[in-house]
């Protein structure tokens, strides 16, 4: 099928930026989003022109390295699914799709869809680890965990930082990733020990970073690849409450 594509080409964050158009012609539907990327990558490099940067690594979904927004949505169209996930299946012949980088302020562009997310490496860096004893393994059985615990705490560990969440929310908010880091980390009996001061330390962090508050609209929710729920933001809120008046 035939593609015409709207990519946002940019210098770096100091640079203006504009949108390029391109014409793809024998897309097939098999091909997933990235691999369509590498293919007009491979044609303009053969055109002698700069290719698109873009930022990709495992591309099974796991790494939360990929992430652009497609047509005004973070990852595309599919629900639970990341960027490298969407296929071109997923469009028509002759679609136009417009490809934009996330857009926030503390996502500062690299290059073209590439940009910076280092700011949460260092809101994990804040305080989301644990204090554990070094040396042998303890037997598996050794800390018990109700299930309901153990199920729920997983579900909000599958959090892979993408940034979509962010790249959705109006005011950039990243409660969604705070909220998922700081709530399966309590629910389970490793990670009680930083618990006081873990929710203190990861939104301080949070909000130096820049990124905005949340207003309860629910689009982080809607485009998380991994579906978790703002329940977690609720949970995230909680956590703080009571740290701040221990």
């Amino acid at each position: 099928m035939q593609i015409k594509l709207k990519i946002w080409r940019q210098v770096n964050n100091t640079t203006p930026g504009f949108f390029e158009e391109h014409l793809l012609k024998k897309v097939t539907g098999d091909m997933s989003f990235l691999e369509m990327l590498d293919f007009l990558n491979n044609q303009l490099v053969l055109d002698n022109k700069e290719p698109v940067v873009f930022d990709h690594d495992c591309r099974e979904g796991i790494c939360g390295t990929c992430g652009v927004v497609i047509n005004g949505r973070p990852h595309g169209p599919l629900s639970g699914v990341t960027t490298c996930q969407l296929h071109m299946r997923s469009f028509n012949d002759g679609d136009t799709i417009i490809i934009e980088p996330w857009r926030a302020k503390s996502f500062p562009i690299i290059k073209d869809l590439s940009v910076d997310r280092t700011a949460f490496d260092r809101i994990i860096a804040s305080g989301g680890y644990v204090s554990v004893a070094t040396g042998q393994a303890n037997e598996a059985n050794a800390i018990p965990i109700p299930k309901k615990d153990a199920d729920s705490a997983f579900e909000y560990a599958t959090c892979i930082g993408c940034g979509a969440c962010v790249a959705s929310c109006k005011n950039s908010s990243a409660m969604l990733f705070v909220g998922a880091k700081v709530t399966h980390l309590a629910l389970l009996p490793q990670g009680q020990t930083e618990r006081p001061q873990r929710a203190i330390d990861m939104v301080n962090q949070m909000d130096e970073e820049g990124f905005g508050g949340c207003t309860n609209t629910g689009a982080c929710e809607v485009t998380c690849p991994k579906n978790i729920s703002i329940e977690g933001i609720v949970k995230l809120n909680k956590e703080f409450i009571k740290a701040n008046l221990s």
